[in-house]
């Protein structure tokens, strides 16, 4: 896995967690690297267990420049959609970085492009680079952590375990006892057979 770019200095990778969930928010992380950076452990947040991304956040936070946390509430989701949310997401992180990136790194082949800061998408960008490596692991937990603290006020869809996304259990839910204000009105909540008052 690589960690820079031999013309570029200060690279930041960029990827979000959430996208396919029915609640909750979208998170993205940018993360700026040393250029030696290495970790063996370090890869694509989807293939590690839970147990690895917790044990890779507080290495991540440390040892980068710098990193930063981008948050896209439902409400904004339901206004701009999915898509632009990720997006946006990823501006609010790259807008909190303590140094200016000379390039951004973007998980995936789509991005609205940032103030003043060239980006290059890069496919599955997360098992290629250690940077957007990084950022997902910091996007994917801490969105987890705020879905087990939703789950404290909303036990019923089981958010702790499912994180929002679309598991029997979590539909069940919604469909026995409706939906909240983290849930994604603009979303599916339901299969179509089923119908849903909002």
């Amino acid at each position: 896995m690589l960690n820079h770019f031999p013309s570029v200095k200060i690279i930041a990778g960029c990827d979000e967690a959430g996208r396919g969930c029915l609640a909750g928010p979208v998170v993205a992380a940018a993360v700026i690297l040393p250029k030696g950076f290495k970790n063996i452990i370090l890869n694509d947040s989807k293939i590690l267990s839970e147990k690895k991304r917790n044990l890779l956040r507080p290495i991540i936070e440390e040892e980068a420049i710098t990193w930063a946390i981008g948050i896209v509430s439902p409400a904004e989701i339901d206004k701009i959609n999915i898509l632009n949310a990720s997006f946006l997401a990823m501006h609010r992180a790259i807008e909190n970085l303590a140094i200016k990136a000379e390039l951004l790194i973007i998980d995936g082949n789509r991005f609205n492009p940032y103030p003043k800061i060239p980006h290059e998408c890069i496919t599955k960008g997360d098992g290629k680079f250690m940077s957007i490596a990084a950022a997902s692991v910091l996007a994917k937990t801490y969105r987890d952590n705020l879905m087990k603290e939703i789950d404290l006020q909303f036990p019923d869809y089981h958010w702790k375990n499912n994180k929002g996304y679309p598991t029997k259990q979590h539909r069940k839910a919604i469909a026995e006892i409706g939906v909240n204000k983290h849930h994604r009105k603009t979303f599916q909540l339901l299969p179509a057979q089923l119908t849903l008052s909002l």
